[in-house]
């Protein structure tokens, strides 16, 4: 653990926030932006950088599911319930992006020695308990099984699951993400995904094992915590502790330099995402 603290530890961390742009914000641009900053904090030319995103009513697609067989059934069930579908460049499986789920990207610098893909993973787990450690609440890394979008640092507390982590590595730069369901109903989150791999797969045999997704092991924050959280109250729980671990936390937004490489980044992003969507 030590180790995963001495990642939060920067000397300066700027923090992005794009928590408030909400419905006039493509999740496209979400990753676009992580790869631009991936590559500027990388090379050393912009300071390690902590964003926040929300995105309202979009189902994020892996490149697994990319591949269902009958993906275009599904496409059509999430646009029919309120939701678009884009496809990310990383890995990992579906996720329900909507105005309760707050997500946080930390974008590292990479050292010499190399960030060993566990201890993103374990700083960012550090950064979630320390945020909420009023609650006394144990929050747990380990897969959740009959969640969505599994992985070994799955964040639950009493078995369920309110939020995942994944990884992104461009040169030398690192970006951990996590989505953390702030508020709603996390089984209704996971009702929605069930319901579309239900009409993406059918009863089709594939060569990869799609999640049997079970509802009652997903839940928000809120609902785990039995508080009415917000968005704002999370985002300040966020930027107090990104400050215990700084000299100095600057808000910012791209540098003149960093825009035009995101144009860039964004472009291969967004034809990537109509390619596949285009080619089912």
């Amino acid at each position: 653990m030590d180790e995963a603290l001495g990642l939060l530890r920067q000397k300066q961390w700027r923090l992005i926030d794009q928590s408030s742009v909400g419905v006039h914000f493509n999740a496209l641009q979400s990753f676009g932006m992580d790869d631009t900053l991936c590559a500027s904090v990388g090379s050393g030319s912009s300071p390690a950088t902590a964003r926040a995103w929300v995105h309202h009513n979009t189902v994020v697609l892996g490149i697994q599911d990319s591949r269902l067989p009958f993906l275009e059934a599904g496409i059509e069930y999430l646009e029919s319930a309120g939701y678009q579908s884009i496809v990310r460049n990383s890995g990992g499986l579906a996720v329900v992006l909507d105005e309760g789920v707050l997500n946080l990207s930390l974008i590292f610098p990479d050292t010499e020695k190399g960030i060993d893909i566990n201890r993103g993973y374990a700083a960012v787990w550090f950064l979630v308990k320390e945020m909420f450690a009023d609650f006394n609440k144990n929050i747990e890394a380990g897969e959740i099984s009959g969640s969505y979008c599994p992985g070994s640092y799955d964040l639950s507390i009493d078995g369920k699951k309110f939020a995942g982590i994944s990884q992104r590595r461009i040169q030398n730069g690192v970006a951990v993400q996590i989505y953390l369901c702030i508020s709603g109903s996390g089984a209704a989150r996971a009702r929605l995904l069930k319901e579309f791999y239900a009409k993406a797969k059918k009863d089709e045999s594939t060569k990869f094992q799609y999640p049997e997704i079970v509802p009652a092991v997903m839940a928000s924050l809120s609902e785990l915590l039995g508080v009415s959280l917000t968005v704002p109250e999370v985002m300040l729980r966020f930027m107090k502790v990104l400050k215990q671990h700084s000299e100095q936390l600057a808000s910012g937004q791209l540098s003149p330099e960093e825009i035009p490489l995101f144009e860039g980044y964004y472009m291969r992003v967004a034809e990537r995402n109509d390619k596949i969507l285009a080619n089912p």
